[in-house]
């Protein structure tokens, strides 16, 4: 049994005390990076330790990654779905978003550009005064008229025969008539001016002035702006009103005015 043991003592010995050399060896002949970048910034005036080769350690890298998750790209997308799914009829925000949706990081930054957007200036108010009848032939019914009109910006729909929002509206004239309306209205801009076509049925209350026939009347009008100052436009207006002969009678009324606009 001592042989045996003997024997594989001297078997074992040499054998582990050359495997710890090797590895002392090694050790003498490596540097690690933490090292290596400490004393090894000098050119040729570093020390010999720095011929030796470099270990790198691999460092278990714990940042949350910046890709977003397949996860919020999905949100991403239903968002961009329940926004944009209107094809030619889509608002202004949707032009060019769709590629934008496959490259995440783009959007985010679309998608702040367009929060400052449309958070500034989305409402237009315009104010007018004109002639109420200007084509009356008694000139009885002829008269002022004042009104104001509002158009939400973000309710804005880009088609290919044009881009259209809807448009609400009051007017009264000088002999107390009174006139509700909200409608359609397109936007054609040809550089400085503006034409807008728009067609708007109401509610058309008497008062004191000319009997159009009917509660209910349709006006067609067309507009034509300036751009005045930065957001302001200064504009003339002619519009006709009418029944569509629905009523009793159907006199119509043709109508003009003088419009000033301005975004908030």
């Amino acid at each position: 049994m001592k042989l045996k043991f003997i024997i594989l003592t001297l078997f074992f010995v040499p054998l582990l005390s050359a495997n710890l050399i090797v590895a002392e060896v090694k050790a003498a002949d490596t540097i690690s990076q933490d090292r290596y970048n400490k004393v090894c910034r000098w050119g040729i005036l570093n020390p010999p330790e720095c011929k030796k080769r470099i270990i790198r350690v691999r460092k278990n890298n714990n940042k949350k990654s910046t890709r977003p998750s397949s996860k919020n790209v999905q949100e991403t997308n239903k968002s961009y779905d329940r926004d944009c799914r209107w094809g030619i009829f889509n608002p202004p925000k949707c032009r060019g978003k769709d590629s934008r949706v496959n490259n995440p990081t783009k959007n985010d930054s679309y998608q702040k550009k367009e929060v400052k957007a449309f958070d500034e200036e989305n409402h237009n108010i315009l104010v007018y005064t004109g002639t109420f009848d200007i084509n009356d032939e008694v000139k009885d019914d002829k008269t002022s008229l004042v009104g104001i009109e509002h158009k939400n910006k973000d309710l804005f729909r880009d088609t290919w025969i044009g881009r259209f929002s809807p448009t609400t509206g009051a007017f009264v004239t000088g002999k107390s008539s009174l006139y509700l309306y909200t409608g359609i209205e397109a936007d054609y801009n040809l550089g400085l001016i503006t034409i807008s076509p728009s067609f708007a049925p109401g509610y058309y209350e008497q008062g004191d002035g000319k009997n159009l026939g009917s509660v209910l009347e349709f006006k067609s009008e067309v507009k034509i702006g300036v751009d005045l100052f930065k957001n302001s436009k200064l504009g003339y207006t002619y519009s006709h009103i009418s029944n569509n002969d629905w009523g009793n009678v159907n006199p119509g009324s043709d109508n003009q005015s003088i419009t000033f606009s301005k975004k908030f």
